[in-house]
């Protein structure tokens, strides 16, 4: 479920995402969304690149039939889990500064307080 809830927060966000935002707006350990960033991108589904000390990721742009239909699979999944964790995403883009992370792993009270 994380790798698909990771997925999620690609294709919504339709931008890269630093690694500490999805450890945030999924609400697990960085070693588990790193296992499972490694995976994805070890099959050929994620891009990876480095910023200073952030490291951020995106879907790969592909015309392949398997992986169109894959992400537009996913894309269609409707689950109060991947609504929620897209919420708190939305939570760590405000927080960005000219579209970059410049913070860390964040309290995760902080981004499930309601404002």
């Amino acid at each position: 479920m994380t790798r698909l809830r990771i997925i999620s927060l690609l294709i919504l966000s339709e931008e890269y995402i630093c690694v500490c935002e999805i450890v945030d707006s999924l609400e697990v350990n960085q070693y588990n969304v790193s296992k499972h960033l490694k995976l994805l991108k070890n099959a050929g589904l994620i891009n990876e690149s480095k910023d200073g000390r952030y490291k951020y990721f995106s879907l790969i742009k592909s015309e392949d039939l398997f992986i169109t239909s894959l992400l537009q699979t996913i894309s269609n999944i409707s689950h109060q889990i991947i609504t929620e964790d897209h919420k708190r995403l939305e939570k760590r883009f405000d927080i960005r500064v000219k579209k970059k992370c410049v913070v860390g792993v964040q309290n995760k009270h902080l981004l499930s307080r309601k404002n």
